[in-house]
């Protein structure tokens, strides 16, 4: 493996047609950038899904109110209703297998007029109602302070927490927020946490005010009245299992005809979840299947050119059988030809193809909202593909190498 004369041997005969070599070597070293590059895309956009979906929890689900469709208990079609806090309460009591239910509350934010105030400072945020339930199904981190509590929503606390975007518009950067009030629709709050959205899932965005959902109902005089809410269940408990069960008890809550499916609106978020790395590993088989296609055809233009080597150098071969060369040392060499000229031109290709994608990573590091979020090259995959390379490289070689050994040193040596 280590010996010299072989390796000076080994680049001599690729330098007999530098030309043929070099176009050879761009096939393999094409093939390995493309699959490698393919990889690198895929994976960044597999980190902006995730990085929008944040730690949501999969094994959830939403319902919200929709018209009724069917007339049932002297009550009409097309008749709407709303849900009711004390939905949530019978719902936990009826379905031990819940885990978390929360409801979806998004505050009047004033049609694009500013909403929120403090002393020359104002600007127009995002209202949500939230609750500590809603906190472990769309997680955001609690950067300084606390989130709201069940206290805060027995006692419809005025209070508050803010996003990053309204601390900066609000305040300035080295001022504590914590504390300090805000004058939303005309009413003031007390500030008890700043927090960062971990998603951009059912409304999160930076420049959202976060309030119990109970205080927002007061304060848009909704009674104990909502539209959507969410739920999730308990570990080894499956979301879908449940959802008959909370569809009954709202049906009944709400005298809905037990047929009438369309008169509360579902989603299964886990189902989306499901589909989406689906998708991820669908995507990344077909990159996989494309990158080996163009890296296959490389390496067939490296086994028909080992082909025409053998056949040029029929006359040396037979000279080396007839002094005593064995079978298996032609045989290395041919090999030997086919590996180092794959495996040196597909280490090229690794290479550009992980500078591509670093490049590609620094290029969308400063969009706020890229498509491709921080690609990358896993080692793993580096490691297959240059192992790929040298198995492919030993197919490459094999075939020629077992022409070049039935050549019989006697017509060899007449070979013209």
């Amino acid at each position: 493996m280590f010996d010299l004369d072989k390796w000076q041997e080994i680049t001599a005969a690729l330098k007999k047609n530098k030309l043929r070599t070099i176009l050879t070597g761009l096939g393999v070293m094409f093939g390995i950038l493309i699959l490698v590059t393919l990889l690198g895309i895929g994976r960044g956009f597999q980190n902006n899904i995730q990085s929008s979906l944040g730690n949501f929890a999969t094994n959830s689900t939403v319902f919200w109110v929709e018209k009724t469709t069917k007339a049932y208990k002297g009550l009409p079609r097309n008749r709407s209703y709303l849900f009711t806090n004390d939905d949530l309460e019978v719902l936990k009591r009826s379905i031990p297998e819940l885990q978390d239910i929360a409801p979806d509350i998004n505050g009047w934010s004033g049609n694009a007029t500013n909403n929120t105030f403090r002393e020359d400072k104002k600007g127009n945020f995002r209202i949500k109602g939230t609750s500590p339930e809603m906190n472990n199904v769309n997680p955001v981190e609690v950067t300084a302070g606390r989130f709201i509590n069940q206290n805060d929503l027995k006692e419809f606390r005025k209070v508050i927490t803010i996003g990053p975007r309204v601390q900066e518009l609000m305040f300035e950067k080295d001022e504590d927020p914590i504390g300090q009030y805000l004058k939303v629709n005309g009413i003031y709050f007390r500030i008890i946490g700043t927090i960062k959205p971990l998603s951009r899932n059912m409304g999160m965005r930076d420049d959202v005010l976060q309030m119990p959902f109970t205080t927002l109902q007061q304060l848009y005089n909704q009674g104990d009245k909502f539209r959507v809410f969410l739920a999730t269940a308990k570990v080894g408990e499956s979301v879908a299992d449940l959802e008959d069960k909370i569809f009954e008890i709202l049906a009944r809550r709400h005298s809905i005809h037990p047929d009438d499916r369309q008169a509360i609106g579902n989603f299964n978020i886990a189902k989306m979840f499901n589909k989406i790395f689906g998708l991820f590993n669908s995507i990344g088989f077909l990159f996989w299947v494309i990158g080996f296609g163009v890296l296959l055809t490389g390496i067939i233009g490296v086994s028909n050119i080992m082909h025409v080597v053998v056949k040029e150098r029929t006359k040396e071969l037979g000279i080396k059988r007839a002094i005593g060369a064995r079978p298996r040392e032609v045989v290395g060499q041919i090999i030997n030809e086919a590996v180092f000229l794959t495996t040196f031109a597909g280490f090229w290709g690794l290479v550009l193809g992980v500078l591509i994608v670093e490049g590609i990573g620094k290029i969308t590091e400063g969009d706020p909202n890229p498509q491709i979020l921080n690609p990358y090259v896993d080692i793993n995959v580096a490691f297959i593909a240059l192992g790929v390379l040298v198995l492919f490289g030993v197919l490459a070689g094999l075939l020629p190498a077992q022409r070049a050994i039935r050549i019989k040193p006697v017509d060899a040596l007449r070979y013209e």
